[in-house]
Parts: structure tokens; sequence; C-alpha cells
């Protein structure tokens, strides 16, 4: 037996994290994060928005979005980009482990979108409208887990 994901997920259920902080890079995450949803036939009415002060806070947002059984996967999308301080170490450490705590304690796929850079112009350029928009990659990331795991589920493989 072979399982993989499909690169379309009509009828599967999504919700989009987006970080305010750094605003205008992380508008073209979720720029390229829909249109990879459309892309691959996901409605729009199937795709819930949610807006969080910054990076930091997409760890408990994954949380209580997986703990509603509404999303067949969650795509977080955010930008952190390195200063002078210690500052970009320490959040950027504990929105990845955060993020994977959350997946691993739900069961529910988490698309990791959060850029961690170096400088704005590392930033700019994985946001731009292009094939490197790293939210578009996590958006089809995120399409093929969820197809993946319920796949899994119909082939009985799931815990009992």
């Amino acid at each position: 037996m072979e399982l993989h994901g499909s690169p379309t997920a009509t009828g599967y259920r999504f919700a989009i994290i987006v970080s305010r902080f750094n605003e205008d890079i992380t508008e073209g995450l979720l720029k390229g994060a829909r249109a990879a949803l459309r892309a691959a036939q996901v409605r729009d009415e199937d795709v819930t928005l949610v807006r969080v002060p910054g990076a930091f806070e997409i760890p408990v947002t994954v949380l209580r979005l997986a703990g509603t059984g509404r999303f067949d996967a969650i795509l977080c999308l955010g930008s952190i980009i390195k200063g002078d301080t210690m500052h970009f170490e320490y959040i950027a450490s504990a929105v990845s482990q955060g993020i994977m705590d959350a997946s691993t304690a739900t069961g529910v796929p988490v698309a990791f979108g959060v850029l961690t850079t170096l400088n704005d112009e590392q930033a700019v350029a994985h946001a731009a409208d292009d094939q490197d928009n790293k939210g578009r990659e996590a958006a089809l990331a995120a399409v093929e887990m969820a197809t993946l795991c319920r796949r899994i589920g119909e082939a009985g493989l799931h815990e009992r």
C-alpha cells in the first residue's frame, strides 16, 4: 500500500492564521496562500482567516482552532526579521516549537509559513508574487497533508 496526498482539496476546510506584525510581508504571504488554495480547488467559503498581533500569538491560536474539529489543516503565516538583539532567536524558536507542539497534540496538520529571515530583503523575496512565495508553499503543504491524513483514516490506519 502506498498513500500520498492530493493536489486538490475541494470540500476540505482550512484556517489561515496571519500575523499583522510586518504586515507588508505577511500580506504577500497571504496572497500567495490564497492563490494556491484556489488553484487546489478550495472554495473561499471553506477558508477561515484569523489575524493575530504577531508571530508569538500564532501557536495558541493554532491550538484553539485545531481543537474545534472544524479544520482539515491550518496555515501559519508570519514574518520574523532578525534585528540587533537576541529577540529574533527567542521568538523564532518559541513560535516554531509552539506550532509543532500544537499540531502533534491535536493531530491536525499545520503548515509552517512563518518567515525567519536575516533582513528585510530576504523577507520581501520570500513574499513576492511568484513561485517562491512561502505562503504559497505552506498552502500546498497544507493541501497535501490534509488530503493525506484523510486517506490514512479512510485506509483504517488511524489510532484505535
